[in-house]
């Protein structure tokens, strides 16, 4: 892969709730698992159980990964990494030995917040960091519903006014997004390329080397500390491509109140899909 395509990343990876072991492989998200090297078990049951007590687990072999990892995707589904010169057997009795964990982290995951998936009129949605009722507006030629402060024309005000709704507040990330993102780089005098708006289902932000930063639609739905956090994480990236003791303080000193905006990131992430 070409230098200037060489991704930074974001360590609040949404999806996936990763064990922290001594024994964890660093996070890998550019890996490349081929087919054959991808099993999936029904279930798993400690020796001597008549039923599994777990959910699917899947078996990825990696050739990056120098040690075994476990993770658990937004799905519930636990996903056990072997390294290059590991085995499957090695990698279930990894998984048993991190059982407690696993648990942990389901119950953790069944606790956060979850978004309606139909929204109607009354439904109440993550808008600019606050939860807010979806409102029909006052009556007017076309129908209209009020989210906050905004208002945004829709087809009806039957059935489903989610994607409606998202593909509004698509493009108003896609005007203003970017536009903080240009302010922030020349306040912190960062050299950016380009800034795109994507629909990224397990991050926020991403950046290149060669200074083309990507982030996640949803921000608009975040406060604007959270949106402007990520902004300057992916931009101090564009200095230090890793999550190393530096890289934190220069985000620091750009953005002294990050710990709260990914404490908020990490609490309300479900709200929004990631």
């Amino acid at each position: 892969m070409p230098p200037g395509l060489i991704q930074g990343f974001l360590d609040f990876l949404a999806t996936t709730d990763a064990i922290p072991a001594p024994s964890e492989a660093p996070a890998s998200p550019s890996a490349s698992v081929s087919p054959s090297s991808r099993v999936v078990v029904p279930g798993y049951a400690r020796a001597g159980e008549d039923a599994p007590e777990l959910p699917d687990l899947v078996f990825e072999r990696s050739a990056r990964a120098e040690r075994y990892r476990l993770t658990l995707r937004k799905d519930g589904v636990a996903v056990a990494t072997i390294p290059a010169r590991g085995t499957e057997k090695e990698a279930r009795a990894f998984v048993e030995q991190h059982r407690d964990w696993l648990e942990r982290a389901r119950a953790r995951q069944r606790a956060k917040p979850r978004a309606a998936t139909v929204w109607t009129l009354g439904t109440h949605v993550l808008w600019r960091g606050e939860l807010v009722e979806i409102r029909k507006a006052a009556e007017g030629d076309r129908p209209c519903v009020c989210v906050a402060a905004d208002v945004f024309r829709v087809p009806g005000f039957d059935g489903d006014l989610r994607p409606t709704l998202e593909a509004h507040f698509l493009r108003r990330a896609r005007i203003e997004l970017p536009a903080r993102t240009w302010e922030l780089a020349a306040e912190t005098r960062m050299g950016v390329k380009e800034v795109a708006v994507r629909n990224q289902r397990t991050r926020w932000g991403s950046c290149t080397t060669g200074g083309v930063i990507s982030l996640n639609w949803r921000l608009i739905q975040a406060p604007d500390l959270v949106r402007d956090y990520v902004i300057y994480h992916e931009l101090m990236h564009l200095k230090e491509m890793n999550h190393s003791d530096r890289f934190w303080r220069r985000v620091e000193e750009v953005c002294p109140a990050w710990r709260e905006a990914e404490a908020w990131l990490k609490r309300n992430g479900s709200m929004l899909g990631l």
